[in-house]
């Protein structure tokens, strides 16, 4: 393991060591509100899922979900909730910026303010547009430039907070379903509670679902 990942992985653990869930029990508002694009009982990789919170309610509307995190602390966490939950969850301890997502295998890749330098966020979204089965659905919300201004949540640094043309960029041979960057209200447990300034896409790979 990298000494960056190891800092990174060290830094998640002391965050999710903390009693209770950090960043709530409930899904992400933006991922409920666009539910309805994931194609239905569809395989979907949650990446950074941290705790668990929206892995586990989309197993809960029938989806087969797999959530990713760095933090061991997180995993065991998710696999806690879901089985508060009474839903089946894979959950698993990797890297997503090295992970192999392999090739047109999920109905729907999810990505809830997952923060990554320009490099590293435009190789992961390649590999999950190369990862997705024709028509499958990327959903992205994360904290964009003007979070800077604000206190409710985010890293400080600017090279985190792409604006929304930076993110469609990468998604340049999908159709984008919904692009959009603003503030809205976020209310996600103690770290992410306020007026956020965001952006949001929903893509859909090009081709037809296969018969």
């Amino acid at each position: 393991m990298s000494a960056a990942l190891e800092q990174l992985r060290a830094f998640w653990d002391q965050r999710y060591a903390a009693p209770g869930f950090v960043y709530g029990i409930e899904p992400n508002s933006f991922l409920m509100d666009q539910v309805q694009h994931l194609p239905a009982g569809g395989r979907v990789l949650c990446l950074a899922d941290g705790e668990g919170r929206n892995g586990v309610w989309l197993a809960s509307q029938g989806f087969d979900v797999t959530s990713v995190d760095v933090s061991p602390q997180g995993v065991d966490k998710a696999r806690r909730l879901a089985a508060h939950h009474g839903v089946a969850l894979c959950a698993m301890v990797a890297d997503v910026t090295q992970l192999d997502l392999g090739q047109d295998r999920w109905d729907a890749i999810v990505s809830i303010f997952l923060h990554l330098p320009a490099r590293a966020r435009s190789g992961l979204h390649r590999r999950a547009v190369q990862a997705l089965k024709p028509a499958g659905v990327f959903l992205w919300e994360a904290y964009g430039p003007g979070q800077l201004q604000l206190a409710t949540g985010g890293p400080r640094d600017a090279a985190l907070l792409p604006v929304l043309d930076e993110v469609a960029l990468d998604f340049s041979d999908c159709r984008l379903i919904h692009a959009w960057s603003g503030a809205r209200w976020v209310e996600e447990g103690s770290l992410h509670t306020g007026q956020g300034a965001v952006t949001q896409l929903v893509a859909s790979k090009a081709g037809k679902m296969p018969v």
